[in-house]
């Protein structure tokens, strides 16, 4: 059975301006303003909460900034489960790939550094949570990525298996999770380093999902059937 697992933020989801209002209302909150732009900071966004939290705690001269980060990520989660799906859409033609996997007998999964029951929230809000085999989020492990058993771990909950699995991501996070898995990585290139992405040599580089279908077969083709 082949496996196509993907990453969420700035892979499937454009999640960059819900992340960011959560972000500067947890800032706000403990008195450092607004400071994130949703333009700017997008590629903070995609790394993280905490990476969005140092961003913004970047221009104050803190003796501990990042005790200020620890004291702010709980409040930062509250208001982003809050406010989780206000701006976050699929990206174009995400839905009518799947449609087309399936049908070739791809098994779908999610394996992502969000945690876990954020990604099932947002999914299911998007409506695609009943796509995947499994959905492992960052806490479903003690380990994340890029560390390769997060992924293989992903694979194996949807009945799969490496040599027959591809990884679509958008960063470096993902590439060097699928290089010591042993999986071929798809990098989107409309994610938040954009082209940019092609420098990491993945084993293909996804510039619109109507493309990824035809994409994956290349990558991992369908076995013959026996006569």
């Amino acid at each position: 059975m082949r496996v196509a697992v993907f990453d969420l933020d700035g892979t499937l989801a454009d999640t960059a301006a819900d992340l960011i209002a959560a972000a500067n209302g947890a800032l706000a909150e403990a008195g450092y303003g607004s400071p994130l732009d949703r333009l700017a900071h997008r590629a903070e966004a995609f790394a993280g909460g905490r990476a969005m939290l140092r961003a913004g705690l970047a221009a104050h001269a803190l003796a501990d900034a990042e005790a200020e980060v620890t004291r702010a990520y709980p409040r930062l989660l509250e208001l982003y489960r809050d406010g989780i799906d206000r701006e976050t859409r699929l990206y174009p033609g995400v839905e009518a790939a799947f449609d087309r996997l399936q049908a070739a007998d791809w098994r779908l999964a999610v394996c992502t550094n969000k945690p876990l029951a954020l990604a099932e929230t947002l999914l299911a809000r998007l409506g695609v949570r009943g796509r995947f085999e499994a959905v492992l989020g960052a806490d479903s492990l003690s380990v994340r990525k890029p560390d390769p058993l997060h992924l293989l771990e992903t694979i194996a909950r949807s009945g799969g298996a490496p040599e027959r699995a591809v990884l679509v991501g958008d960063t470096v996070t993902d590439r060097e999770a699928a290089r010591a898995a042993g999986v071929p990585c798809v990098l989107v290139t409309f994610g938040p380093e954009g082209a940019a992405v092609a420098r990491m040599e993945p084993a293909a580089l996804l510039d619109a999902y109507p493309d990824l279908p035809a994409m994956l077969e290349r990558l991992v083709p369908a076995r013959p059937i026996p006569t």
